[in-house]
């Protein structure tokens, strides 16, 4: 079995790099300055216990990939870039090729399903830094991360114990699991601060208690979608005994993970983010089911208009935050 990992950034770079570290075939697709950095000296992998140099074939698109029977494709590219990225796979590879979404949100094998026959669910619990082209960070010990993973919607097969057996001998707590989606619901909840990061900045987390609040009012109305819409994550408890038990993230070269994946994205320059399909998602929910979110959808316009302005993190206060809250939830109490 190759693994074709497509978007090798800190997420698909750190999973490409400790599976070719394994001796498994790995195949990256990324793009720019990346690309040309891992193909000129190979893709630095930097983790608690050191830093390796991996050799690893490297491609800017799936057309350039000698695509062959066994192939197994793991995305991992923002969802904002998905939709592009599985046109081209099809075209390139087939609707037959199996591929694992590894990537935040629920929206993505929502989006594979429409073109792949054999779609599959993966948890993606890895703190992962890449900022420097060519340069990923893996931040975790004793192990990377974890990535359990399951057919879509449900389910398993023999892909996805061969696919979970080389990611546990590569670094990584990987099994089958049957609900991957519930675990990847509860997933969801946790990344809804991201999009607040962007807008506040990393070192507004300084400020404890009141972010702290104002992110728990994010996650509240996020569980308050769930049930009308009859979504049932994995429980808080169990996400940390099947997940976060088994990592810990570390000092990498004496400094601590610089921001979330989607902060990351802001910080190398982009101008879209996946904070639509973080707490644009709540918002999807709550506009199906009829549930008020005001919290998710200020984050959610803010983080973006911030994004496509390029502004820098933090030119928002908190407090602005809220209050652009409170401005939404007036005036929506006042439509007729």
């Amino acid at each position: 079995m190759r693994i074709i990992i497509y978007g090798a950034g800190g997420i698909g770079g750190g999973i490409g790099a400790r599976l070719a570290l394994a001796g498994h075939e790995v195949v990256l697709i990324c793009r720019g300055q990346h690309l040309q950095a891992i193909n000129s000296r190979g893709l630095l992998l930097k983790a608690p216990e050191g830093e390796f140099c991996v050799p690893v074939p490297a491609v800017g698109h799936p057309r350039e990939v000698d695509w062959r029977e066994g192939d197994v494709v793991l995305l991992a590219m923002k969802t904002q870039d998905t939709e592009t990225a599985l046109r081209d796979l099809e075209q390139a590879a087939g609707t037959a090729v199996p591929v694992f979404c590894a990537q935040n949100g629920v929206e993505n094998e929502r989006l594979a399903s429409r073109r792949f026959e054999n779609v599959y669910a993966t948890l993606v619990a890895m703190p992962a830094t890449f900022l420097v082209p060519g340069e990923v960070i893996a931040s975790a010990a004793p192990l990377s991360g974890c990535l359990h993973s399951g057919r879509y919607p449900g389910g398993s097969d023999v892909t996805v114990a061969q696919v979970c057996d080389a990611l546990a001998g590569s670094h990584f707590h990987a099994q089958p699991s049957t609900d991957a989606m519930a675990l990847k619901y509860r997933k969801l909840i946790l990344n809804l601060g991201n999009g607040v990061e962007v807008i506040v900045g990393r070192s507004a987390w300084s400020a404890g208690g009141e972010l702290g609040e104002f992110v728990e009012h994010v996650r509240e109305e996020a569980l308050e979608c769930y049930q009308a819409a009859g979504i049932v994550p994995v429980s808080s408890a169990e996400y940390a005994e099947r997940v976060t038990s088994h990592y810990r993230a570390q000092d990498v070269g004496g400094e601590s993970r610089s921001a979330s994946s989607t902060l990351q994205s802001i910080l190398r320059g982009h101008e879209t983010t996946e904070v639509d399909y973080l707490n644009g998602e709540i918002e999807l929910i709550g506009h199906l089911h009829g549930v008020p979110t005001p919290y998710n959808s200020v984050v959610r316009e803010v983080a973006t208009r911030m994004a496509a302005a390029r502004a820098q993190p933090g030119s928002v206060t908190l407090e602005e935050l809220r209050a652009m809250v409170a401005a939404t939830v007036n005036r929506r109490a006042a439509r007729p």
